[in-house]
């Protein structure tokens, strides 16, 4: 039997190798074992594999190798990754970031839903490899803030999700304007959907390499098929499966549901929460970042999330809802099960939903015997394992209530009232603070200063004692602040 190659036997050099061993990786994967040869020595590679089968790292380790931060120049990166979604983008910069860090290279993202303020600051400061979504790269590229006339090598991951997406435009006007001598990297599940026509045109004599069909299924991924009699015993049964005390990601088709699933698993005390498109870039990030560091042990996510989560020691994969299509199935479900890792996917099905969550599954090349369940049974209990104590989320403070000022008595012969201070404004030499509430009356019109109406109180009398004082300056015509209280005058 042939011995494992190790990193070393495949090319890469040693500041990489030392980087790879200090996050634990100290032996490669199939995909990479088959690509790295030929990507290190230049040569344009198609590599095909499914999802979870350690692809990011097959580009990214002949990025830190090849490019040299010696010809690093403002705004002309030298290495270019394309990815679908922000979330891929983001953790693709996160695998490569230590690998270019070795070699001295700089690595930044650009992509929207941010401030593109700070990607012009960092292309002019001098980016080696840009990781980065069409969209965003375009507007850049209109506005001649980055070219990309000197890119050595350009990698196109996912690019399957690129045309389910309707990105190929973009990404061939993107790719059409890179050196046509630079090296193409090209990663995909599929080839359908017009990925074939970007392979043809871009790629020079490329080298394919096919890890495992394309639509299969991971092997250290368990699946089952819940069968439920109805809501009830759905949403019982998805509380269930949320309990365990690993990583759990559930998938729901909107993005309401999404969130409205998050919100009611943390009330029952399962710290979770949402990833949709509804969310900003900041809050996206703040989710992931809740869920890779445990703070939350549940992701309820709309397939936004299907290839852009990149967690490892995710346990299970709910569809709450069934997917309405295979490759989405088998997305979803890639979130388990990775690098190597065991997983279990659960599909819950309504009886409605049975005839067509058989033909997918059936595309999917799922075969497992469904079973009827609900959230008491031993089937279930035993895939949910160990139940993590449950956290319930702090009270949230009942709102202050703000006592009703209290005016102190007028000194006599004084212009000023009180203290000087009433309910938010200050009351000027000879001014009524009360009488004013704050710096501005409520609910009256402004009224002539020519003589005070007897019926109405003057705002610039003195009530205490009821004599006029003269009126020292103008006043001032600021509303009285939201919420600052109210003040009736004892004349």
């Amino acid at each position: 039997m042939t011995a494992q190659p190790s990193f070393a036997d495949l090319g890469v050099p040693t500041p990489l190798i030392d980087s790879l061993t200090e996050r634990g990786i100290t032996s490669p994967f199939p995909i990479q074992v088959s690509t790295l040869p030929d990507s290190l020595a230049g040569r344009d590679v198609l590599g095909r594999g499914k999802t979870g089968s350690g692809k990011t790292l097959a580009f990214s380790i002949p990025l830190a190798t090849r490019l040299d931060p010696a010809t690093r120049r403002p705004s002309r990166p030298t290495g270019l990754v394309l990815a679908p979604t922000r979330e891929l983008a983001t953790q693709i910069a996160a695998t490569l970031q230590p690998l270019a860090a070795a070699r001295g290279l700089k690595v930044t993202t650009i992509f929207g839903g941010v401030a593109q303020s700070r990607q012009e600051t960092a292309l002019r400061a001098g980016a080696d490899i840009v990781v980065a979504c069409p969209g965003r790269l375009e507007d850049l590229m209109r506005q001649k803030l980055i070219s990309l006339d000197a890119v050595q090598i350009a990698v196109l991951d996912e690019a399957d999700h690129m045309a389910d997406l309707g990105f190929l435009p973009g990404v061939t006007r993107i790719l059409a304007a890179t050196p046509a001598d630079g090296q193409r990297l090209l990663f995909s599940a599929t080839l359908d959907n017009g990925v074939d026509k970007l392979v043809k045109r871009f790629l020079r004599n490329p080298v394919s390499h096919s890890v495992d069909e394309a639509n299969s299924p991971v092997a250290a991924m368990t699946h089952h098929v819940f069968h439920v009699a109805g809501a009830d015993v759905k949403k019982d049964l998805v509380l269930r499966l949320a309990s365990g005390s690993d990583r759990r990601i559930l998938f729901m088709r909107t993005k309401h549901q999404a969130r409205k699933l998050a919100r009611q698993l943390t009330t029952a005390g399962i710290p979770s929460v949402d990833l949709h498109g509804n969310l900003s870039q900041n809050a996206r990030d703040r989710n992931l970042a809740a869920f890779s560091d445990g703070t939350a042990r549940v992701l309820v996510a709309t397939d936004i999330a299907a290839r852009g989560v990149h967690v490892d020691d995710v346990g299970l994969v709910v569809h709450v809802d069934p997917p309405a299509e295979h490759k989405a199935y088998l997305h979803r479900s890639g979130r388990t099960a990775r690098a190597g890792s065991a997983g279990d996917v659960v599909t819950i099905v309504l009886p409605e939903q049975r005839s067509d969550t058989s033909v997918l599954l059936r595309k999917a090349g799922i075969k497992v015997a469904p079973q009827q369940v609900t959230a008491a049974s031993d089937s279930v209990t035993e895939l949910v394992g160990e139940v993590a104590p449950l956290r319930m989320p702090a009270p949230e403070p009942a709102p202050a209530r703000s006592a009703p000022a209290r005016q102190k008595p007028a000194r006599q012969g004084s212009g000023r009232q009180g203290s000087g201070r009433q309910g938010a404004g200050r009351s000027g030499s000879g001014r009524q603070g009360a009488g004013r509430q704050g710096t501005a009356r409520q609910g009256a019109a402004p009224q002539s200063a020519a003589k005070p109406n007897p019926g109405r109180q003057n705002p610039t009398a003195n009530t205490a004692g009821g004599s006029a004082a003269p009126r020292s300056r103008r006043p001032r015509r600021a509303g009285r602040p939201a919420g600052a209280p109210t003040v009736q005058s004892r004349g």
